[in-house]
């Protein structure tokens, strides 16, 4: 071992040290890590979150306020008056917020649809409800520029070819069926009731009433009053917009900003456009419907926001960017549609099934709170039973043949038909003589006699078949001009919210969704938008012999897939008796609630392939477009059966509470005799829960249409909301806070 040399012999090497000890560089040595051991606080506490802060201040403050008040009032005063009775603080007061004694009618509740807008102050007993469109100066009508609806070959020789072959066939099967169960339940059945039916509206013409004695004259607008007609943007909404003639000069079309619960992207041809034109009719909404003339006075008050519960973020986002920037509202807060329905009813556990014009949710909500993995989207409502019904009535000879739902006026028609004549009672199903009055602009009303027969409630029935609807263009324009959101940190990940509900319906639809996962669920599935517990087998809904499952043949079979080694089984199974009929038992590898069976392996269990990776090797970004170009249109016993078993989870109590607990709500809830044909059609499907099935209407007699709205002013007026966005968060955070402050896992 060599020991220390000298600096004389490292002088005569050429090795002596010539530098004069320093360091090479002043930054500070930073010693590694301990790897075993270290922590950090950071985001962990509830001060270093901007909204959790800004909420805890203003609780103390107020707190303090109420103490110096207090104190001030129990000190004796000088002219020896007794002092002011001031009631005691609560316990569990420095939960509340600075809102407590807010006042209702500074509170406007916003619940936008489809086809109707529901807006109107807290504190008034019903909201103001206008159509959700706007009419602007066009070149051409929108009958002008689409094809008429319902959708019919007007060159056709006959009427199956006028209508589709395939449609014909499904409507003359229906109408068989409808018989045989009429004769099965001891009704009685005329066997030429839909020739005559037909032959009378053949030959029925128009009566012409002059304009003097039409005692319902139709008050059309006058485009003439236009508020500013030199200005491109002036514009009209609502009834006024629905009343104005299809041959005015100038013309005018309309537009609908939400279609189906979506951005209607299909009509618009910029991101621009579309979101200029819903502000705007949120816009004259409150100055025409609510008196709020002056942007001065929206600063004042404050807006609740009805949102749908699988909603887009950047639908979201898009609403408090509104609220923020061009009302200036001084909060806001958003709920969720059937957590609304649940406030309105007054219900702390429910399956709410909300059947909206293009729209139809089905959601179970336990505590106040929507349960993810319950939620279902289905894209249908009354405006399908509208078109359906009309389609019937015009493939059995209707006598109005031009008919035309683009055309303002016949669209109004064709909803007050239907709302008078359908209905799913088979009692007052038999050959009936009704009139209706035609009233087109600059032209004499026309009086029409018609006969219905089984169009009134096969076109209801349609809820239960939706093959019926027309479906063709609902996909049409998707993501074209909005495209969905994205995690901020992997920009390749969709974070949308899902469900595995949703999931199974889509798997229904198109069966290769499923094609490579076991057990229905891809990484991206289990992933959901924040951590919870493992979720159950989708699709093993009762296929086990236990205290509630009987095995039965499932009504919801659906083909494998193709190029699918294994057939995949449908996402509603009831039972694994009958294979043919579509009934398919769970996978071997997955018992009731989703556990192993101890010794066996599940591809659940399993670790993913990669990362960003589904099992079946597509990206989530991938997955997620796939499934956006499946149109969700299944059954709705079906959907309300797979909404609450995914609810559930196994649980056979919670089961039972959400049979028991179906709420219907929304306008489509108010066609006759609807609860109890669902009710009956549910327990057809699980006999051996007979007598826990109960499917009911808002309770209190309460509008179906209005339960969310009247809901969302309950909420708006709790003491203890916490969910309230203010804009100085908004400016600091912008749509970051809806991830502090909404009452879900955003």
């Amino acid at each position: 071992m060599v020991g220390k040399v000298s600096e004389r012999v490292l002088l005569r090497e050429g090795l002596e040290r010539t530098d004069n000890g320093m360091k090479l560089t002043t930054w500070p040595d930073v010693p590694p890590i301990n790897q075993k051991n270290y922590y950090t606080d950071f985001m962990k506490r509830d001060d270093q979150v901007l909204a959790l802060r800004l909420q805890n201040d203003a609780n103390r403050d107020r707190l303090v306020q109420s103490a110096r008040e207090r104190d001030r009032y129990l000190s004796k005063p000088a002219n020896g008056e007794l002092p002011v009775l001031v009631p005691e603080l609560g316990e569990d007061d420095g939960a509340a917020t600075p809102l407590t004694g807010i006042d209702p009618s500074r509170i406007i509740v916003i619940h936008p649809g489809s086809q109707n807008l529901r807006i109107g102050f807290a504190s008034d007993a019903l909201p103001k409800t206008i159509p959700t469109t706007l009419a602007t100066k066009f070149p051409q009508t929108e009958s002008e520029m689409h094809e008429a609806l319902p959708r019919r070959q007007f060159e056709a020789k006959t009427t199956e070819q006028q209508y589709g072959e395939e449609w014909s066939k499904k409507y003359n099967k229906m109408c068989s069926d409808l018989k045989i169960e009429m004769r099965a339940n001891k009704r009685k059945v005329l066997p030429n009731s839909k020739e005559l039916v037909q032959t009378f509206n053949r030959r029925t013409e128009p009566e012409i009433i002059p304009k003097h004695n039409d005692p319902l004259e139709i008050e059309w607008t006058d485009p003439k009053s236009l508020e500013d007609p030199d200005s491109l943007a002036s514009c009209f909404i609502g009834n006024d917009a629905l009343r104005i003639p299809d041959d005015s000069d100038p013309k005018f079309k309309l537009w609908w900003p939400i279609q189906h619960g979506w951005w209607n992207e299909d009509d618009y041809t910029s991101q621009e456009h579309l979101y200029d034109d819903f502000e705007t009719l949120l816009d004259k909404a409150l100055r025409q419907e609510l008196g709020l003339k002056t942007n001065s006075e929206w600063k004042q008050y404050m807006c609740v926001f009805v949102i749908p519960d699988l909603y887009d973020k950047r639908y979201v986002e898009q609403v408090l960017r509104s609220c923020m920037t061009w009302f200036e509202f001084n909060r806001v807060c958003f709920i969720q549609e059937s957590m609304a329905a649940t406030f309105g009813a007054g219900y702390t556990q429910a399956c709410v099934v909300d059947m909206g014009a293009q729209k139809t949710s089905v959601t179970c909500v336990e505590d106040g709170l929507c349960i993810e993995d319950s939620r279902v989207n289905l894209k249908y409502g009354g405006y399908d039973i509208t078109e359906t019904f009309i389609k019937m009535m015009l493939y059995d000879n209707f006598p109005y043949q031009d008919i035309n739902l683009r055309r303002r006026y016949d669209f109004l028609l064709a909803e007050e038909l239907k709302i008078k004549h359908c209905t799913m009672s088979q009692a007052d199903i038999s050959v009936q003589l009704y009139q209706f009055h035609v009233r087109a602009p600059n032209q004499s009303t026309r009086k029409y006699q018609f006969k219905t027969y089984d169009e009134v409630i096969l076109s209801a029935m349609g809820v239960f078949e939706p093959s019926l609807f027309d479906n063709s263009t609902k996909l049409r324009g998707r993501r074209k001009l909005v495209e969905m959101s994205y995690n901020a940190y992997d920009v390749d990940t969709p974070d949308d919210p899902s469900s595995s509900a949703q999931f199974a319906v889509l798997a229904l639809v198109q069966p290769s969704l499923t094609a490579a996962p076991a057990n229905g669920f891809s990484q991206s599935q289990l992933e959901v938008s924040t951590p919870s517990k493992e979720r159950s087998q989708p699709f093993n809904f009762s296929g086990r012999d236990g205290p509630n499952g009987t095995p039965a043949g499932s009504h919801a079979g659906s083909p494998a897939p193709e190029g699918a080694s294994t057939p995949v089984p449908p996402p509603f199974v009831f039972g694994g008796k009958d294979a043919t009929n579509g009934g398919s038992p769970a996978p071997s590898g997955s018992r009731a609630a989703g556990t192993p069976i101890p010794g066996q392996s599940t591809q659940a269990t399993q670790q993913p392939t990669g990362v960003g990776l589904e099992s079946n090797g597509r990206t989530a970004k991938a997955m997620a477009m796939e499934k956006d170009e499946v149109l969700p249109v299944v059954p709705l016993d079906i959907a309300i059966l797979t909404s609450i078993q995914n609810a559930a989870k196994g649980d056979d109590k919670k089961l039972r509470d959400l049979l028991g607990s179906i709420m219907v709500i929304g306008g489509g809830a108010k066609i006759p005799q609807l609860t109890v044909v669902l009710e009956e059609r549910l327990k057809k499907l699980r006999p051996e829960l007979y007598e826990r099935i109960l499917v009911s209407r808002s309770a209190r007699d309460m509008d179906e249409q209005v339960v969310v709205w009247k809901g969302a002013s309950v909420f708006a007026k709790l003491s203890t909301n916490d969910s309230w966005i203010t804009p100085f968060e908004y400016e600091r955070l912008g749509p970051r806070t809806l991830h502090h402050k909404v009452l879900w896992a955003w």
